[in-house]
């Protein structure tokens, strides 16, 4: 289990639920190192002062705001302590809405609750009322440096911290000089709905797969192995002429999915996966190159 990230309490009414905070997602993305191309030396960024290009230990660092061009202000820990906010030291329930009340773009990062021993009662209580009512609680909570607006829901038995975007940090839907407001014919409306329709399924999540990391990954592979990789052109991207006409073809291509999957689930069609010729490592049966494709994708993905 990860290292909690936070310890506090969640404060609803007179009640103080102690919990710890851990994350609740991780990013599975592939990481590459900057080299230098003439003998693979890794690439370091140094902490160098910009006065007198001296490289600064930690020590010697300190946080400034800067309020003017060029002229800083500089907080302290002491300073950062004192703000006097009490989400600082609580999650602070401060309300309870309806979950489809919040819009999701202003969800940000997800975080597990869990709670110490003396508190698991009254945890348990509180999911159990929030789940009869199907209730949200709307609270705030300072970590790393900043208040956060927060929603606390409940997936399975446990509760879920979802931090939010403040109202003034959600950007207006401003497209230039593109109108967005063009109108369009009712044939036009009912064809895109009978596309929809077709594609309509129940959510699965486990349906879709990172399929561009793992193609990046069978290419790291094969280049361990010696391999050659031979780059495809990509197909070029069809250009739309005849809104109504691309409409009808794409509601018939569904409907020939739909009619050629078996029942009874007919889900929506996978995108179709793309393949690169030599892409994929060839198997061996040698133990040494299965344990470095291993150790590639272990380190590629930060498993």
């Amino acid at each position: 289990m990860p290292r909690a990230m936070w310890k506090g309490a969640i404060s609803f009414g007179l009640v103080t639920i102690p919990v710890a905070v851990y994350p609740a997602t991780e990013e599975k993305t592939l990481r590459f190192n900057q080299l230098h191309d003439e003998d693979m030396g890794r690439i370091r960024y140094k902490r160098m002062c910009e006065k007198d290009g001296e490289i600064v230990d930690f020590e010697h660092i300190v946080k400034g705001y800067e309020y003017e061009k060029d002229r800083y202000v500089v907080l302290t820990d002491d300073d950062f302590d004192a703000v006097p906010v009490e989400s600082s030291r609580a999650i602070d329930i401060q309300q309870f809405v309806d979950l489809d009340e919040i819009d999701p773009m202003m969800f940000k990062k997800s975080y597990y609750l869990t709670p110490d021993e003396t508190g698991a009662k009254a945890y348990a209580l509180l999911r159990e009322a929030m789940s009869q009512d199907n209730k949200v609680g709307i609270a705030k909570v300072s970590f790393r440096d900043k208040e956060h607006l927060a929603a606390l829901r409940f997936k399975d038995d446990a509760f879920v911290l979802e931090t939010m975007y403040w109202p003034d940090e959600i950007r207006e839907a401003e497209f230039g000089d593109v109108d967005v407001s063009t109108k369009v014919r009712g044939q036009e409306v009912e064809m895109a709905r009978q596309l929809i329709e077709n594609l309509t399924a129940e959510w699965d999540p486990d349906e879709f797969t990172d399929e561009y990391r793992e193609a990046m990954l069978k290419i790291v592979e094969a280049k361990i192995n010696g391999e050659e990789i031979e780059v495809v052109e990509a197909e070029p991207t069809a250009k739309v002429v005849d809104l109504m006409e691309a409409l009808k073809a794409s509601v018939a291509a569904a409907k020939k999915q739909a009619d050629d999957e078996p029942e009874p689930a007919r889900k929506r069609p996978a995108a179709k996966k793309s393949t690169a010729k030599k892409a994929t490592a060839k198997k061996t049966t040698t133990k040494k190159s299965t344990a470095k494709k291993s150790t590639a994708r272990k380190k590629a993905v930060g498993e």
